[in-house]
């Protein structure tokens, strides 16, 4: 749908709030906490999480840091400006808030501080149960300062500046000391800070189903990693897929995705981040085993070896037949 932007509006270094709205002021669609849109922008689709409370409908608004070593589209979003109109879709939730929580532990890193912040707000606004753990690399880089000082946030809220030194920094085996059932944690933000959130949870006797989390992009392999590592096994190698509706079979070559091996062959799948985080590209697997390198199945999900993201996982089987 098209949106304008009405507000841009810096909120931290690097870090600008953009607020989008319909031209005519009608309503958006509804959202909840934890979702997000897609936006096209500079011929790229970016995802980027709604940050404003829920109840806001009148405007998105999401909060994007422009980052110089990404792929163009936080870039090219901080070089609009207020009035330019906007295709965007309407809002998709793979991270929903559980309301119903007797307590909620929202961690944020850096930018994944921005469906946290709705999370806080809808959480706030209900008179629920929460606290808010926001690590950043200095207070100059930590958004929603204002918002976070207002009462209701300001006594839930605890900071964690790398700036201020080792002691200043988050002590996750404390913050999740006392796993509820009836309890619930959510992170967002770099996959290194996400990993580390899960391991504390693990170690401290948190429900794996109370746990949940967010990336906004794949990690990036360190620039030595052994070749002989198991994300470079024969499991990179060539093999095909057969299309369930014509039983064709297309061959995927070394190298080569499935999105990518289809496309050659004429097959669209609906993709957008490529990485394997958003979930767009969700295909069912009718026969065979996938070799799952995303960053949104579950661990759970991926036993089942019913369904995975073409954009970037691969088979460990010489077939997969894919629901297509």
């Amino acid at each position: 749908m098209k949106v304008t932007l009405t507000r841009k509006l810096a909120v931290a270094t690097d870090i600008c709030v953009f607020e989008l709205a319909n031209g005519d002021g009608s309503p958006l669609p509804a959202f909840a906490a934890g979702a997000h849109i897609d936006v096209h922008v500079g011929g790229f689709v970016r995802q980027y999480s709604l940050c404003n409370r829920p109840s806001d409908g009148a405007a998105y608004r999401i909060g994007v840091l422009r980052d110089p070593a990404s792929r163009g589209g936080s870039t090219a979003m901080h070089a609009l400006s207020a009035g330019t109109s906007l295709e965007i879709s309407t809002p998709k939730n793979h991270f929903p808030l559980d309301e119903d929580a007797q307590h909620t532990i929202l961690l944020a890193g850096g930018i994944g501080i921005t469906p946290l912040m709705a999370m806080a707000e809808q959480l706030n606004e209900a008179g629920r149960p929460f606290e808010l753990h926001y690590c950043a690399r200095e207070p100059e880089r930590a958004a929603f300062r204002e918002r976070l000082a207002e009462p209701g946030f300001a006594e839930r809220t605890h900071f964690y500046f790398d700036s201020e030194g080792p002691a200043a920094r988050i002590d996750l085996e404390r913050v999740l000391a006392q796993p509820r059932d009836g309890a619930h944690v959510y992170v967002c933000g770099p996959a290194g800070f996400i990993d580390a959130v899960l391991a504390a949870a693990a170690r401290t006797g948190w429900p794996a189903q109370n746990v949940h989390r967010e990336y906004f992009s794949a990690a990036q392999p360190p620039a030595n990693a052994d070749a002989n590592t198991a994300a470079n096994t024969a499991a990179n190698g060539a093999f095909q897929v057969t299309l369930a509706s014509c039983q064709r079979v297309i061959d995927v070559p070394a190298g080569t995705t499935i999105v990518e091996a289809l496309r050659a062959g004429g097959i669209e799948v609906p993709v957008s981040c490529e990485q394997g985080v958003c979930g767009t590209c969700l295909t069912r697997v009718l026969a065979g085993e996938p070799d799952h390198r995303d960053l949104y199945l579950t661990d759970e999900e991926r036993a089942a070896n019913d369904q995975l993201l073409p954009c970037c996982s691969r088979a460990r089987t010489p077939m997969l037949v894919l629901d297509l």
